[in-house]
């Protein structure tokens, strides 16, 4: 019997990434000072991108919440260095990019989300920072965790898994100290009529 009710739910996430850099005057030695007397940073370039929830991020949720499997607690933002386009295929361990581990801390930066609120969630209040170490150019990134060491810069093995992934609208430049700060959102809604 049909009941005009539709059975269809929509999950869907969008990074926001944005690049500041050292506002020098001429070279190095000359970085420039605001009113305070603080060194500071300008905003070089921002990137707002959709990205597609890969099918092994999809089964995780649909284990952990259906079939009592253990849910990974911390989360892990990365950024990509090949002009490669994720797609729902795309696993933790066969990611189909080369990871950017270019960059001065020790670890992949965590995830740090809030609670959910009017069905989406995010770490906009505590954005993944990435201080970059090398020359580089970026094209995209992605969120896994679990594993033995989904902290770990570059680490494909270990069984983790690979919740989403997104390429840039275009590719990034980035130089050694420009500091990369990662949001992401995941928003959760119903099809219904």
């Amino acid at each position: 019997m049909e009941t005009g009710l539709t059975d269809r739910g929509r999950l869907k996430g969008r990074f926001q990434a944005e690049c500041w850099r050292w506002h020098e005057l001429g070279d190095k030695s000359k970085r420039f000072r605001n009113a305070l007397g603080q060194f500071e940073r300008r905003l070089m370039w921002t990137e707002d991108f959709h990205n597609v929830v890969t099918n092994e991020g999809l089964d995780h949720i649909l284990d952990v919440e259906f079939h009592a499997a253990t849910q990974l607690t911390t989360w892990y933002c990365l950024l990509f260095e090949t002009d490669t386009t994720p797609g729902s295929g795309t696993t933790y361990a066969t990611p189909v990019f080369t990871e950017c581990t270019a960059y001065d801390e020790a670890n992949r930066p965590e995830y740090e989300e809030a609670a959910a609120s009017s069905q989406s969630i995010t770490n906009s209040a505590n954005k993944a920072t990435f201080t970059i170490s090398d020359t580089k150019t970026i094209y995209g990134a992605a969120l896994v965790a679990g594993g033995t060491d989904a902290n770990t810069k570059g680490n494909t093995a270990g069984g983790g898994t690979m919740f989403c992934a997104a390429k840039f609208g275009s590719s990034r430049s980035v130089v050694d100290d420009d500091v990369i700060n990662l949001t992401y959102t995941v928003s959760a809604a119903d099809d219904g009529a």
